[in-house]
């Protein structure tokens, strides 16, 4: 008996290699099972190649794929862009079934890749390990829910939830896996935001040359840089977008520029504000086996926080890792 589950998470598996290097597109796995077994791979190509269906289908080829059951992490596409409807190709193909994580909700498709696979006479089962694909497409559907990039606020901290010392040195609190770990959720991002103030103190580079991608996929790309407020003209996050109006329009702009996922990396002023506004949804904080000791080091966030524990914004841990000596915690915001 074929194990549904089992190939879902497969797929999922061949959408994690990829998932820095399709952005706007969907981070896409699948996976073609044969009537006699035989197994082939598919994931979503950078914009303008293959998606992740006809990926699989061409190394299956057309005797394996007739017949065969198809499983996709998203519902399969059913309009023309830059590639032809992957819906169309799975019927010309002579797929037998079609087993699907999650429906999308871009409006080019939701229900409609559904509507032509069964039109055709395809068996199509929707929902399985919905959970965890949803959960790798998070910022994804979220974009196309909202119109704005899912939030990802990035910090690193001491186990006593200090950020910098007293004198303002801090680097590096975290050793060089969290800090490759981080790399690669740059690199996952299509833009990293840092206030003015951080880019006048710490002149960052906010590059991906700490994290190198699996081999056999695209080379990782440097995130689009946002400063909050002016950077100077030789600051090495230039080339970069300044902006000076509300957090929220910034979002808006950057939506609809196709930006799907953004990194806020700080410092504390801006990451509070973020905050405080209810703009994050998803926390990434690695955490060093490093105690300050003290009430005078400096925190995770500056500003107000919440004036009593019953104003506490409580969430949900998603994930704990361990990343060579240090920690990474996931946290969900407002659950």
């Amino acid at each position: 008996m074929i194990d549904d589950l089992a190939f879902m998470e497969r797929a999922v598996a061949n959408a994690a290699r990829i998932r820095h290097s399709t952005s706007p597109n969907p981070w896409v796995g699948a996976v073609v099972v044969a009537l006699d077994g035989q197994v082939f791979d598919g994931a979503t190509e950078p914009p303008g190649g293959r998606h992740a269906e006809r990926v699989a289908l061409d190394a299956a080829g057309p005797d394996a794929v007739r017949g065969s059951t198809l499983y996709t992490t998203l519902e399969p596409c059913d309009h023309t862009g830059r590639t032809g409807p992957c819906s169309h190709a799975l019927v010309e193909a002579g797929v037998a079934r079609v087993v699907i994580g999650v429906g999308d909700p871009d409006g080019h498709v939701a229900g409609k890749g559904i509507s032509t696979l069964e039109a055709a006479g395809i068996e199509v089962t929707v929902g399985v390990g919905a959970d965890l694909v949803a959960e790798q497409l998070a910022p994804y559907l979220h974009h196309r829910r909202t119109g704005r990039p899912f939030v990802v606020a990035k910090l690193a901290a001491s186990l006593d939830g200090r950020t910098a010392a007293p004198d303002g040195t801090s680097q590096w609190i975290t050793g060089p896996e969290a800090r490759a770990d981080a790399h690669r959720l740059r690199a996952e991002s299509d833009a990293i935001l840092v206030g003015a103030r951080t880019v006048r103190n710490d002149d960052p580079a906010l590059t991906v040359r700490d994290w190198h991608a699996p081999e056999g996929t695209p080379p990782a790309q440097d995130p689009l840089r946002v400063v909050l407020g002016t950077a100077v003209t030789n600051a090495r996050v230039q080339p970069c977008l300044s902006w000076d109006g509300p957090i929220d329009r910034l979002l808006e702009h950057l939506g609809d520029d196709g930006v799907v996922q953004l990194m806020v990396e700080g410092g504390a002023q801006v990451i509070g504000d973020f905050h405080r506004a209810g703009l994050i949804d998803r926390f990434v904080l690695y955490q060093a086996p490093v105690l300050f000791g003290g009430d005078d080091a400096k925190g995770l966030f500056t500003g107000a926080g919440a004036p009593s524990i019953t104003a506490v914004d409580r969430g949900e841990i998603v994930s704990v890792d361990r990343v060579g000596a240090d920690l990474r915690i996931e946290f969900k915001p407002g659950v």
